[in-house]
């Protein structure tokens, strides 16, 4: 029994080792970062960033790969079943995994236990836009006064059905009583070209893409997240003002792994993420793209991504969106 009970202590011993020198020496070649949107795109963009600074930081390679399709499904799934050893990781933002998850009745991976979320890096917003040339309000409640006075006459554009600027608006249908005919096209630079020709009179865009748009008069902002309030807009009211829940206009970006890499190379990645977010540059840097640095723990951003999963699933079964 004694015999037992010391084979037993230096394997624990044993395994702390081999953990502490995994989390010393990782990593030791080449990671792959995935991305489930195309190249160019915003998450794509902040992927390559950040692959830069881990690249200089390690001395390792950090290699983009772009896998879209499906709203993220694709790449996430591909994280999902790869081997759980922190040489493969994903950036993704809500607006695709979030939603889908909400959204679609059958997904090829569970959101929360086949991933083991790292670290949010940053977070952006959508700002509710018009075009002043075909529907010339200059708020939300005379946005709702002209969608109540001709029903089914108003259209809005959206990236793709279940996207998250098609749901936001459906959340501002929900809470008004709207009716406003959605049309979806592919992909955003499509639905903006639209709204620009005046075929389109409103929709949600990220705050970075709306500003130059406003500036030149083509566009109008009714409502922005509050994150993005006092760096983008201070002077325009923010979704929790006009009586919006925030969570519609919200866009968070974050690194994951597969579920049950080993916590020390997770605990590695979140330290190494954290200084690296927190240097005045890449402020800067990711302030230039209508991003605002964040960073946060496994815990908090595992417990985000959940508590908002269950609050479209809900909203999408009141208004009958799930597919």
């Amino acid at each position: 029994m004694r015999n037992l009970a010391y084979w037993f202590v230096t394997l624990c011993a044993a395994m702390v080792l081999s953990d502490g020198a995994l989390a010393q020496t990782y990593p030791d070649h080449a990671i792959s970062l995935v991305v489930p949107f195309t190249p160019g795109s915003g998450p794509d963009i902040l992927a390559r960033g950040i692959a830069t600074l881990l690249s200089d930081q390690w001395g390792q390679p950090i290699i983009v790969e772009n896998k879209p399709g499906a709203t993220g499904n694709i790449g996430a799934r591909a994280v999902a079943r790869a081997p759980a050893d922190g040489y493969t990781l994903l950036l993704t933002v809500n607006g695709g995994f979030v939603m889908t998850a909400a959204v679609e009745k059958s997904l090829p991976y569970d959101p929360i236990k086949d991933f083991t979320h790292i670290a949010k890096v940053a977070t952006g917003g959508l700002a509710l836009v018009v075009n002043p040339e075909v529907l010339p309000v200059k708020s939300v409640d005379e946005l709702v006064a002209a969608a109540r006075a001709q029903p089914g006459k108003l259209n809005y554009a959206s990236a793709g059905n279940g996207s998250q600027p098609h749901l936001a608006i459906e959340v501002l249908k929900q809470k008004f009583g709207l009716d406003m005919f959605h049309v979806p096209h592919k992909g955003q630079a499509q639905a903006v070209t639209e709204l620009l020709a005046g075929r389109m009179h409103l929709m949600m865009l990220p705050v970075h893409t709306a500003l130059p748009y406003v500036a030149s008069g083509k566009l109008r902002v009714l409502a922005v997240p509050s994150k993005m309030q006092a760096r983008f807009a201070p002077n325009l009211p923010t979704f929790a003002e006009v009586g919006l829940p925030e969570v519609l206009a919200e866009l968070y970006y974050w690194v994951a792994a597969p579920a049950n890499t080993p916590k020390e190379i997770i605990s590695k990645l979140n330290q190494t993420l954290a200084s690296l977010i927190a240097k005045p540059e890449v402020e800067e840097s990711l302030l230039k793209q209508g991003l605002v640095t964040e960073i946060s723990t496994e815990q908090d951003i595992t417990r985000q991504i959940g508590q908002d999963i269950e609050w479209w699933k809900k909203f999408a079964s009141e208004a009958k969106l799930t597919e």
